[in-house]
C-alpha cells in the first residue's frame, strides 16, 4: 500500500507559559533578492470545505516552495508602519527613509541562519509624499516625497534595501482627493483655469450630505467644491479623462521608475459620485476596472488592495470584479477581538462562513487594527495573553495578514482614547528609543512592552509574534491550504484544518482565560486521506494523541491533549503512520 505523507508538527503557545524560542520551530525565516517577475494566478472561492490552490511561494527558501504558483502576496506577511513614527535617524525628532534603512534588519534581515528578525516580507507605508498634515493623506505632490522623511534618493535606497532582503515594498496611493493646498486646487479656483474641472465645482450649493450626514461642499469666492472627508481634502473629479491620465502617470512613475511592489489605495469607494449617491457608484467600480486592467499592462506582478470600510457584501465586488486584487476584511477583524473579549467564537465563526468565504480564496487582506482603530492592546484590556490568542487567530487564516507597527510588541494608545500612530517604542530608555532629538510626537517609555525588552524575553508578545510568522513562512498550508472549520463542542476554542497535497495543520486556539478540558474536535469532511496519524510537537518532540480519520477524511471526537490552557494556541502538522 502506498504511504501517504502529510507531515505533523505541533505548536502549543500557551499565552502566560510560553517557552521556548524561534530555533526550536521550523527553522530560521530566510529570505533572497526579489529578482523575478511572477505573474498572479487565478484563484478559486472560498469556503469551509472547499480547495484553495496550493502555492509556491515567491521569495525563496523560505517562504517554503511548493509547485503550483500563486500570487505572491499570498506569500507574504505584510506589515503596515507610518515613516515618521518608526525611527528617527538625524535627531529632528521625525522618523526618516535612512531610519527605516537601520532598522529593516528588525523586519527582515534576509539571513537564513538568524532567528532574531521578525521575519516579515512585505512593508505597507503610510503616505509618503508631501502633506501638510502629519497622517499624510491629503498630498501636495503625486510625484515627490515628503522632505521631512528624506530625498526621492533616499527612498529608492530604501526600496533597494527592502528588495534585497526580500521584502515587498507598497505605498499608500490617496486618489480620491488631494490637499486643498496642492497646486490643482489653487489653480481650479480660477474659473477660467484649465486646472477648474479637476475638482468638482457647482455655482450653488447642492445642498445634500454625505452617508453619515456630513457636509460635503464647501463655500469658495461664491462657488462651493466637493469634499467627501473634509475642506482641506478636495476630491479629484475622475470622470475628467485629464484627471485619469494623470493619475495613471503617477502610477508609471511609482511603479517603472521607482520600482515599489503596488499601493494601498485609500478609500476607493467614494471615488465618483453619482448625483447625491456618494458611495459605491457604478462609476467608481468602472473606473477602478479600468485601472486594474492599466497598472496590470504597467507591471503585471503589482498588487493592490483597497480600502472598502464596509460590510463583506459590498466589499466583495470589488475584488471579483478585478477592480483591485485584494480588499480588507474589516468584518473578520471586528469579529475576531470580539470573539477574544467575548471568550467565544461565535462571532468569527459567523463572519466566516457568511462573509469571508464569498471572496475569492484568499484574496483579502486579514488585520486586528489599522492606523484608523485602536491599537489590539487597547481594546482587549491591555491583556497580553489576549494579544497572543488574537495573534494567533489571523496567523492560522487564508488571506493576506497586515500587522500594524507596534501591534508585536503591545503599543497601545495613549491616552486610550486618542488614534495617534506615535512613535515606534524600540528601548525602555530616552524617547524610547526613537530619537535623539525631540520626538514630534510624545514617545511612551514603556520598561515592559519595547523590543530591546521583549527581545530577551521568550515569553514576550514579540517572540510569540515571530514565532508565528515563522511557521507561516516555513508551511504553505498556513497560506495558500484549503479551510475547514472544525467542530468543537465548545464555543471557548476556535478550530481549523489547513491542508495541502504535502502536509495538515490542524490549529486549535482557546480564546477563554481558562483552560478547557471539555471539547472535541470533528470534521464531516476534508482532503484528508483515510488512515491513522500521529502529532508530534514541533517545540519538545513529544508525541500527542494520535488521529483516526475515516473516509472522505471525516474524523470525530479528536482530543489531541487532555487540556488547553488558557489563551493557548495549539498547532499540529499530520504524518500519516
Amino acid at each position: 500500500m502506498k504511504k501517504i505523507v502529510a507531515c505533523l508538527f505541533v505548536l502549543i503557545i500557551a499565552a502566560c507559559t510560553f517557552s521556548g524560542n524561534s530555533t526550536s520551530m521550523a527553522g530560521p525565516t530566510a529570505t533572497r533578492s526579489i529578482t523575478s517577475t511572477v505573474q498572479p494566478s487565478a484563484t478559486l472561492a472560498l469556503s469551509t470545505t472547499t480547495t484553495i490552490p496550493t502555492a509556491a511561494p515567491m521569495l525563496s527558501p523560505t517562504p517554503t516552495q511548493e509547485t503550483v504558483r500563486s500570487p505572491w502576496w499570498n506569500d507574504t506577511v505584510f506589515y503596515e508602519l507610518q515613516v515618521r513614527s518608526f525611527y528617527d535617524s538625524n535627531g529632528d525628532g521625525i522618523g526618516d527613509f535612512n531610519g527605516l534603512i537601520e532598522k529593516l534588519d528588525y523586519l527582515n534581515d534576509g539571513n537564513p541562519d538568524t532567528t532574531t528578525d521578525l521575519g516579515i516580507t512585505g512593508i505597507w507605508l503610510m503616505p509618503i509624499n508631501p502633506s501638510p498634515s502629519t497622517h499624510g493623506y491629503d498630498v501636495t505632490d503625486y510625484y515627490a516625497v515628503n522632505p521631512l522623511f528624506g530625498t526621492l534618493d533616499d527612498f529608492r535606497h530604501l526600496v533597494d534595501e527592502a528588495h534585497r532582503r526580500g521584502i515587498r515594498i507598497i505605498t499608500d496611493l490617496v486618489i480620491n482627493h488631494s490637499s486643498s493646498q496642492h497646486p490643482w486646487f489653487i489653480q481650479s479656483q480660477d474659473p477660467q483655469s484649465p486646472y477648474r474641472d479637476w475638482y468638482v465645482w457647482e455655482d450653488v450649493d447642492p445642498g445634500w450630505k454625505g452617508p453619515w450626514a456630513q457636509q460635503v461642499w464647501y463655500p469658495f469666492n461664491n462657488d462651493y467644491y466637493y469634499a467627501f472627508f473634509w475642506e482641506g481634502m478636495p476630491d479629484l473629479n475622475y470622470t475628467n479623462p485629464d484627471v485619469t491620465s494623470e493619475m495613471e502617470n503617477v502610477t508609471r512613475f511609482w511603479l517603472s521608475d521607482v520600482g515599489i511592489d503596488g499601493f494601498r489605495l485609500d478609500a476607493i469607494g467614494s471615488l465618483i459620485e453619482e448625483g447625491s449617491v456618494t458611495i459605491e457608484t457604478q462609476s467608481s467600480h468602472d473606473w477602478f476596472a479600468n485601472y486594474y486592467e492599466f497598472y496590470k499592462g504597467i507591471k503585471p506582478e503589482a498588487m493592490t488592495i483597497g480600502e472598502v470600510w464596509r460590510e463583506d457584501a459590498v466589499v466583495v465586488p470589488w475584488v471579483t470584479g478585478k477592480q483591485v486584487d485584494l480588499a480588507f476584511e474589516f468584518d473578520l477583524a471586528f469579529a475576531m477581538i470580539a470573539s477574544i473579549n467575548d471568550g467565544n467564537s461565535s462571532r468569527m465563526l459567523d463572519v466566516l462562513r457568511s462573509g469571508t468565504s464569498q471572496f475569492p480564496s484568499g484574496q483579502y487582506g486579514t488585520f486586528l487594527a489599522n492606523h484608523d482603530m485602536h491599537r489590539v492592546m487597547t481594546q482587549i484590556g491591555n491583556d497580553p495573553a489576549k494579544a497572543k490568542a488574537a495573534a494567533s487567530l489571523y496567523f492560522v487564516l487564508p488571506g493576506v495578514p497586515f500587522l500594524y507597527y507596534g501591534e508585536e510588541i503591545g503599543m497601545r494608545d495613549e491616552p486610550p482614547d486618542i488614534l495617534v500612530p506615535g512613535p515606534m517604542q524600540w528601548s525602555g530608555g530616552t524617547n524610547a528609543g526613537f530619537s535623539t532629538g525631540v520626538p514630534w510626537s510624545p514617545a511612551v517609555v514603556d520598561p515592559t512592552y519595547n523590543v530591546s525588552a521583549e527581545t530577551a524575553d521568550p515569553e514576550s508578545l514579540l517572540a510569540h509574534y515571530r514565532t508565528l510568522i515563522s511557521l507561516r513562512n516555513g508551511h504553505p498550508t498556513l497560506r495558500t491550504g484549503e479551510f475547514y472549520i472544525l467542530s468543537v463542542a465548545n464555543n471557548g476554542l476556535f478550530a481549523c484544518l489547513r491542508t495541502t497535497s504535502n502536509e495538515s495543520v490542524l490549529a486549535v486556539i482557546n480564546l477563554t482565560g481558562s483552560p478547557i478540558q471539555e471539547y472535541q474536535l470533528s470534521l464531516e469532511a476534508s482532503s484528508l486521506p483515510q488512515g491513522n496519524y500521529s502529532a508530534i510537537s514541533l517545540l519538545d518532540g513529544t508525541e500527542l494523541a494520535p488521529l483516526e480519520v475515516a473516509d472522505h477524511g471525516v474524523f470525530r471526537g479528536y482530543v489531541p491533549l487532555p487540556e488547553i490552557p488558557p489563551y493557548a494556541t495549539v498547532m499540529l502538522l499530520l504524518q500519516s503512520e
